[in-house]
């Protein structure tokens, strides 16, 4: 609606994970560093938590376009809100599998035969379970890590990435054999007051715009109101823009936005 007026070739403030939006800062580039590390390296698994809306899925997206489709199979878990069986057929789903069995005993073998399949082609299998703090069984916990013990030689046949909000870390150390085999563990936290500006700024060229559509004074109120998550300066940008449009502006001021965040917190 407001792309023509601002000189937008696309949305910038989006809430969809699209990496090519991914803003690195200093942490989401050593967050992201970490899980390549991970699966490169084939540590067996990884954990990365935050807070909601601060990149956690974005970096996970992120990932998968930094892995070469010719080596690595991955399945990326979104729902995790299913029972183990569930969410081991899924697994097998995601990475290829086809008349996926009913029992349990017959999805372990047909999961099992997939990674040895995947090892003697010289491909890599990674799973990646996002929102993982939303799992509320802990049938499903054990069940993942047991897929842990998935190994020939001493040689992890997966590698295991586990994404979620902060509570996800206190799940995971109450199980724990399962703590003790996660090699990497980084938290993201939300940016800070610098690091919002340089966001904005970001995605809106990434978006087209090279100009200053926001006065400078803007950017302490917009970060002060969304305390720094990525998910929350999308939403208060996105109304800002249109506000901003509505009132015929060339640039957003600090009462343009007072006004875009008092829609959004009625």
């Amino acid at each position: 609606m407001y792309l023509s007026y601002w000189k937008l070739n696309e949305k910038p403030f989006e809430n969809s994970p699209d990496p090519k939006f991914l803003y690195y800062s200093p942490q989401h580039e050593e967050g992201l560093a970490r899980l390549i590390y991970v699966v490169r390296e084939g540590k067996g698994a990884g954990l990365l938590t935050g807070t909601y809306g601060c990149g956690k899925t974005l970096l996970g997206n992120a990932l998968y376009q930094e892995l070469e489709k010719d080596i690595y199979r991955v399945a990326f878990l979104t729902n995790p809100r299913l029972d183990s069986v569930e969410m081991l057929r899924m697994i097998i789903h995601f990475l290829g599998g086809t008349n996926i069995p009913q029992r349990k005993s017959d999805i372990l073998i047909s999961l099992e035969e997939i990674l040895k399949s995947n090892l003697r082609d010289g491909k890599k299998t990674v799973i990646v379970i996002d929102e993982a703090h939303a799992i509320e069984e802990n049938s499903v916990f054990e069940e993942i890590r047991l897929l842990l013990n998935f190994q020939i030689e001493n040689r992890f046949l997966l590698t295991l990435l586990i994404l979620g909000q902060p509570e996800l870390k206190n799940k995971i150390d109450s199980i724990k054999q399962l703590t003790q085999r996660i090699a990497m563990r980084y938290h993201l936290e939300s940016l800070n007051q610098e690091e919002t500006s340089s966001y904005i700024k970001h995605r809106l060229k990434i978006a087209g715009n090279d100009g200053d559509i926001f006065e400078d004074q803007t950017f302490n109120l917009i970060y002060e109101r969304s305390g720094g998550i990525p998910r929350r300066i999308n939403q208060i940008c996105d109304i800002g823009l249109l506000t901003g449009m509505t009132h015929q502006l060339q640039k957003i001021n600090v009462n343009i936005m007072k006004e875009a965040i008092e829609t959004l917190e009625r």
